[in-house]
């Protein structure tokens, strides 16, 4: 794989000639007068035989807005494959956008539609593929592994009872050798256990250099060696992973804390960073953004009729946010609707007590209206349609000790609804609530979450059939 500078020029080379090449097959005879015979409505925009001067300043026009657009593209940056190739389209829609809005302008060139339309065409298809490959391992390196973690006794052990290609750990300048007694680790030394470091290993640096070390040295795998899997750490380590696309192993001792293949049985297991498939996430992000922008342009009258009856009740703020958990731990804001007059204090709560209810927050519960803000949150990514509700942060901690492996559910996006809603499975019953998140997670499907938004919508139905006949 390439690295540095070279990977750098290789990235601009690339784009330039493939952006060269991308224009001249669109511009020729043959490309124009096919796409505009068989390609619907393009025959509406036109062509424009181009040549001589006309010709270049298109092609320098068009070069210099897609090279400019990928400028984030040519760092050597580890990145998952649908990372690569979303970013990639999204650069090259971005570049085509601004070619196309230019042209309207009296004083800019304005690129013909059809020849704009074919170069670009050909670009989103080129483009990722080319962003893809050079980010390949070339055929016959080596795997390059890393160990990362604090509890030195833990580093050894993978040192001594596993056979990976181990180039090197990273850990704090203090790390834990045991459950008794600690070992203070020697940063320009660390090459005895007795000096804090381990013995056939280099000690590459701290903690906080895991992301610098996992691009400028390549890392394939991470192996993480922690005392305890904690929040901060465990799982950000899991999470600088996810986002450089580089696997992970854990010590089978915390199988439980994280989400792992069923049948693995060896000292070291795989972390399921990606427990489906690309193209599921493609469909179900495509699901998420299409069901979430229909629904709040659909029921924006809803929305804006719901806060201006808040608003005219007077008891408090239209919204009411709390901090909740997603991904690898990291928290968001969760909005909902108002539904409770606030404490005395001024704070809205969660308790439900009777003498804070109002009618009209006992409707939107009922009906679950108070939820419409989430759609939001689906929209920009925070949140699936179709998911693990996500917890409440600061009583997490109950949920854990009741449910062993409920991190598990950390590895997936919170949705909207679940299998354990349509279940009547709460925070109640952590345990049985656990129990249908992970059965979702491993069953995943398109289909899937259709039918478990068809039954929830079901549900919604039922209780506001209910309310109106007043069961």
């Amino acid at each position: 794989m390439l690295t540095g500078w070279r990977y750098r020029i290789a990235a601009a080379t690339g784009a330039l000639l493939l952006t060269i090449g991308a224009i001249f097959v669109a511009n020729v005879p043959v490309s124009q007068e096919f796409a505009t015979a068989y390609v619907p409505l393009l025959d509406r925009f036109g062509t424009v035989s181009q040549s001589g001067i006309p010709f270049f300043r298109m092609l320098s026009l068009t070069t210099l807005a897609v090279l400019v657009s990928l400028v984030p593209l040519y760092k050597p940056r580890p990145r998952r494959i649908l990372d690569t190739v979303h970013i990639s389209l999204k650069r090259i829609v971005a570049a085509g956008l601004a070619l196309a809005t230019v042209g309207f302008f009296d004083w800019s060139y304005r690129v013909p539609r059809t020849t704009l339309l074919l170069t670009f065409g050909v670009l989103s298809v080129v483009v990722p593929v080319w962003f893809v490959w050079i980010r390949r391992r070339p055929h016959g390196a080596g795997e390059r592994v890393l160990v990362v973690g604090d509890d030195a006794d833990q580093i050894e052990t993978i040192v001594t009872e596993t056979s990976l290609p181990l180039l090197g750990y990273l850990c704090p300048t203090s790390a834990s050798a045991g459950a008794e007694n600690g070992v203070t680790a020697d940063a320009t030394a660390p090459t005895a256990l007795a000096d804090g470091g381990v013995e056939g290993i280099e000690r590459i640096g701290g903690l906080s250099r895991l992301e610098d070390v996992l691009v400028e040295f390549d890392i394939d795998t991470v192996v993480l060696a922690f005392h305890e899997p904690d929040r901060a750490e465990f799982f950000g380590a899991l999470d600088a992973c996810h986002d450089h696309g580089v696997a992970a192993k854990v010590h089978r001792e915390y199988a439980n804390t994280v989400l792992i293949s069923q049948d693995a049985v060896d000292t070291l297991v795989d972390v399921k960073l990606e427990p489906w498939d690309s193209q599921d996430y493609l469909f179900k992000r495509v699901f998420d953004v299409v069901f979430a922008g229909a629904a709040l342009l659909f029921l924006s009258p809803a929305i804006v009729l719901i806060v201006l009856a808040i608003k005219l009740e007077g008891e408090g703020p239209v919204f009411f946010t709390q901090t909740r958990t997603y991904l690898y731990g990291n928290t968001f804001e969760i909005r909902k609707f108002r539904t409770l007059k606030p404490e005395p204090g001024g704070e809205v709560g969660t308790t439900i007590e009777e003498d804070r209810h109002t009618p009209l927050g006992q409707f939107l519960r009922t009906t679950h209206l108070d939820e419409l803000p989430q759609l939001w949150s689906i929209l920009v990514g925070e949140m699936s349609v179709v998911g693990p509700r996500p917890a409440q942060t600061e009583i997490e901690d109950e949920f854990e000790n009741e449910a062993d492996g409920w991190r598990q559910r950390w590895f997936v996006k919170p949705g909207l609804t679940g299998l354990a809603q349509i279940k009547e499975a709460t925070s109640k019953d952590p345990a049985r609530k656990l129990q249908y998140d992970l059965q979702y997670i491993r069953n995943q499907s398109f289909l899937y979450d259709v039918k478990i938004l068809c039954r929830q919508l079901w549900k919604v139905f039922e209780d506001v059939v209910g309310l109106v006949c007043g069961e």
